[in-house]
C-alpha cells in the first residue's frame, strides 16, 4: 500500500520514525505522524525470548493496556485499554479485535483474544482514545494484528520451534511457506499443553493459521485467511477469596471439582480481503468472512433451582452449550488529491457483521449435562457507515475528522417453556459518533497533537439475558454507554531517545454496572457518569550496548454519580460518588534494560509494578500493588542453511506471591486469580 504523503521533511535516520502504522487512517503512514496515541510492537520470533503463547507476553510495554494473564485458560486473558473492558469475566469487551483486517469481535462487542496465532504474527498494533470510535463498538481502543506474509522464495521455508516450562508446560509450533511475488502461502501450526499453576487448572490447545496472497497484477492484492482454534481442555480454577489467597495460592474451591468446571472451544475462521489499486490516487479495499464457535462450559453449580409454589425453574442452569455462527462484509474508499496544493486524503467505507447462536442450558450433574433449562436462538447484527478525512493545510500543520454512524440490533427468540416465561425480545441501538484531530510537526524530530471523539458501547448478549424481579424478556432496557473523550500529546526522537507522551480524559454516561450478582446470574444497569483521566509515558533509548524501555500509566477512574447494587445475600449496598472503579490500578510501570553480553547473545531483566487494584464497585477490597522482575536470556546460531535461536527466561524471578488478575464484582467474594511464583521456560526456534 503506497505511504501516506507527508507535510514534514523525510525520515532521519532514526528507525523509530519509521514505523508503519495502519489504525489511525485505514492507509499506511509513520506512527511518528499518527494525531493520536498509538503502539506497534514487531515481532521477529527468531529475537523474541518468549513462548508466544498469550498475548500478556508482548504488551507489557505499552502505556494505558493492561493484558492479564488470568492463569486459567477457559476465560481468556483479561484485557483493558484506559480503563474501558475491566468488567469482563470472560472474554474481552470495550476494545475492538482485528486479525489481518477481520473482525475478531462480534457485533455485541464481545471479543477473543486467545484465538490470535502469535507465533504467526508480525505485528501487533494498538489505537487508543477518540481516533479508535472510528471502529464503531468499541470506546477503548482498537487492537490489530497482522501476520507474516508468505516468504518470496522459489523452494519452501520451514520453521520448528518447541519449549518446556514449569508446570509442564509444552509448546511446539511448525510451519512451512514459500512462493513467487504473484502467488504465495504461508501454513503455521502450533500446539500447547499445560498442567497450570494451580490444581485444576490444566489446558491444552493446537491453533491453525494459513494465509495465501496472490498478486494477479501490479494493483491488485487478494489475500485469503483461514485459522482454527481448538481447545478440548480446559479446567476453570476459579478465583479465589482473601482468605485463601493468602494460604495457598495454587489451591481450588471445594466446588470446581464437585461440578468438574471447564470449557472446551472449537472455532475456525475464513476470510478473504482484496486490496485494489483504480488508480495512483485511488484505492479500494473489500472483506468477507465467515467463521463458527462452539463452546461447552460447566460452571460451579448445579443450576437446577425451582419455585416451590410454581414449579417453574428460576435458573438457567449449571452448563452452558453455545453454538455460534458469524460472518461479515466490509468495503472503503481511499482516495489521495490536493486542496490549495496541500495534500488530502479521504475515506468512505460501509461495514455489516451478523452473529447468531443458538445458547442451551443445562443442570449440571457433577460435570455432567442434566434437564435442559435454557434454549434460545439469539441474533447480533450492526450496519455501520464511516467517513475520514486528512488535509496537510500547511507545511507543518495537519487537520482529522472523522466520524461514525452505527446500528446495531439484538434479537432473542426463547424457545424454553420450563420457567413458565417467554423471554424474547429484539431492541435498536443506534449511534454518530464524530472526531476531530490536529498535529502539528514542530519538526523532524517532534509532533503535537490533540483529538476530540464520542464512542459508544452496547450491552453483550450476555450481559441482556437477565432482568431483575419477575419481569420478562431480555434486559434490553440497558442503553449503551456513551463516552467524550479528549487526548492531548506528543512524540520526540532525539538522537537514542524516543518519547511519547499522552493525557487523557474520558466522561461515560450510562456506564454498564452490575444491579445483582446471585445463582449465577448478573443483572447490569446503568450509572449516570464516569469519568476516567491519566497520564501515559512510553520511552525508549538505544545505547551502544543496551536498550532501555520504560512505560507507565496514570489512571484516575472514578465513578461520579452513586448507584446501588444488591449482593448474592439480598443485601442492598450504595455505591459512592467518588469511589474508584475497579479492575485497573491507579499506578503501572514497566521497565527493561536489554543488553548485549557477546555477539548475538542477549541478557535483558524485565519489571512490573502495579499500585493496588480495587477488586469491587463499593471498593470493600483490594489486591495489594507488587513488583514482580523477569529474567530472559537468548542467542542466535547461524549455519549456511538455518538459523537458531535458543533462548530461556525467569519469570517472578524473586517468587513474588501476587494476584495477577481479578474477578471484578464476583457474587461469591472469589475475587483473586493468583500469578504463578517463580517459573522457568527454555525454548529453540529454527528456520530453514
Amino acid at each position: 500500500m503506497p505511504a501516506q504523503a507527508q507535510t514534514a521533511t523525510p525520515a532521519p535516520s532514526d528507525p523509530t520514525l519509521g514505523e508503519i502504522v495502519v489504525s489511525g487512517s485505514r492507509s499506511e503512514q509513520r506512527r511518528f505522524d499518527v494525531p493520536g496515541a498509538i503502539d506497534a510492537v514487531e515481532i521477529d520470533p527468531m529475537r523474541l525470548g518468549s513462548p508466544l503463547v498469550n498475548l500478556s507476553e508482548l504488551m507489557s510495554a505499552v502505556p494505558g493496556t493492561q493484558v492479564r494473564n488470568r492463569e486459567n485458560y477457559a476465560q481468556d486473558l483479561q484485557l483493558s485499554v484506559r480503563g474501558f473492558g475491566t468488567r469482563s469475566t470472560f472474554g474481552v469487551r470495550g476494545v475492538r479485535i482485528l486479525i489481518d483486517g477481520i473482525p475478531a469481535t462480534m457485533p455485541d462487542g464481545q471479543g477473543q483474544a486467545s484465538s490470535i496465532s502469535l507465533t504467526s504474527a508480525k505485528r501487533i498494533e494498538l489505537l487508543r482514545g477518540p481516533l479508535a470510535q472510528l471502529y464503531g463498538n468499541a470506546a477503548g481502543g482498537v487492537l490489530q494484528v497482522f501476520t507474516q506474509d508468505p516468504p518470496v522464495s522459489s523452494t519452501p521455508k520451514f520453521g520448528v520451534a518447541a519449549g518446556i516450562g514449569s508446570d509442564n508446560q509444552r509448546h511446539l509450533d511448525l510451519s512451512v511457506g514459500g512462493g513467487s511475488e504473484a502467488l504465495g502461502a504461508l501454513l503455521d501450526v502450533s500446539r500447547f499443553t499445560t498442567d497450570g499453576y494451580r490444581d485444576h487448572s490444566a489446558a491444552e490447545r493446537t491453533q491453525v493459521n494459513a494465509k495465501v496472497v496472490a498478486r494477479p497484477s501490479s494493483s491488485t492484492r487478494i489475500t485469503g485467511i483461514f485459522n482454527s482454534f481448538d481447545q478440548p481442555l480446559s479446567q476453570d480454577p476459579l478465583g479465589l477469596n482473601r482468605a485463601a489467597f493468602n494460604s495457598n495460592p495454587r489451591q481450588v474451591i471445594p466446588a470446581a471439582i464437585q461440578f468438574d468446571t471447564r470449557k472446551t472451544i472449537d472455532q475456525q475462521q475464513a476470510g478473504i480481503v482484496v486490496e485494489h489499486d483504480l488508480s495512483s490516487s485511488d484505492r479500494l479495499n473489500a472483506r468477507v468472512y465467515v467463521g463458527r464457535r462452539d463452546v461447552f462450559q460447566t460452571l460451579s453449580m448445579a443450576g437446577d433451582q425451582t419455585d416451590r409454589r410454581t414449579g417453574f425453574t428460576t435458573s438457567a442452569g449449571g452448563v452452558v452449550d453455545l453454538d455460534r455462527s458469524f460472518g461479515g462484509v466490509g468495503l472503503n474508499w481511499v482516495h489521495k488529491t490536493r486542496l490549495n496544493d496541500m495534500p488530502l486524503q479521504w475515506t468512505l467505507g460501509v461495514e455489516a457483521d451478523r452473529l447468531k447462536e443458538t445458547r442451551k442450558g443445562f443442570v449440571n450433574n457433577a460435570g455432567t449435562p442434566g434437564a435442559l433449562r435454557r434454549n434460545e436462538d439469539d441474533t447480533a447484527r450492526n450496519l455501520d457507515y464511516f467517513g475520514q478525512i486528512e488535509w496537510a493545510f500547511a507545511p507543518q500543520w495537519q487537520a482529522q475528522a472523522g466520524v461514525r454512524v452505527s446500528q446495531v440490533k439484538f434479537s432473542v427468540n426463547d424457545k424454553y417453556t420450563g420457567d413458565g416465561r417467554n423471554d424474547s425480545g429484539n431492541v435498536t441501538y443506534r449511534n454518530t459518533s464524530p472526531v476531530l484531530g490536529l498535529v502539528w510537526h514542530a519538526n523532524d524530530n517532534l509532533n503535537f497533537y490533540g483529538n476530540l471523539g464520542t464512542g459508544f458501547e452496547t450491552p453483550t448478549l450476555a450481559e441482556s439475558a437477565y432482568r431483575a424481579g419477575t419481569a420478562t424478556g431480555p434486559n434490553f432496557q440497558l442503553k449503551p454507554s456513551k463516552s467524550n473523550q479528549a487526548e492531548i500529546g506528543m512524540k520526540a526522537r532525539s538522537g537514542r531517545h524516543s518519547l511519547d507522551l499522552a493525557l487523557f480524559a474520558t466522561r461515560s454516561r450510562d456506564e454498564i454496572v452490575p444491579e445483582l450478582v446471585s445463582g449465577g446470574r448478573t443483572v447490569f444497569q446503568n450509572a449516570d457518569r464516569v469519568d476516567r483521566r491519566g497520564i501515559e509515558v512510553g520511552w525508549k533509548a538505544d545505547w551502544e550496548q543496551v536498550t532501555t524501555r520504560l512505560a507507565y500509566t496514570l489512571l484516575d477512574a472514578r465513578f461520579y454519580s452513586g448507584f446501588t447494587s444488591t449482593t448474592a445475600a439480598g443485601t442492598r449496598q450504595n455505591v459512592a460518588s467518588g469511589n474508584r472503579l475497579p479492575g485497573v490500578p491507579r499506578h503501572a510501570l514497566y521497565a527493561q534494560a536489554e543488553t548485549r553480553i557477546a555477539e548475538a547473545t542477549t541478557l535483558a531483566l524485565e519489571m512490573r509494578a502495579e499500585s493496588k487494584t480495587w477488586v469491587n464497585d463499593v471498593n470493600s477490597e483490594a489486591a495489594p500493588g507488587y513488583t514482580a522482575f523477569n529474567l530472559r536470556l537468548g542467542r542466535e546460531f547461524r549455519t549456511a542453511a538455518a538459523r537458531f535461536y535458543l533462548f530461556g527466561r525467569v519469570d517472578n524471578l524473586f517468587d513474588r506471591q501476587y494476584a495477577g488478575s481479578v474477578i471484578v464484582n464476583d457474587g461469591n467474594g472469589r475475587f483473586y486469580e493468583p500469578a504463578p511464583g517463580r517459573r522457568l521456560f527454555v525454548g529453540v526456534r529454527s528456520q530453514f
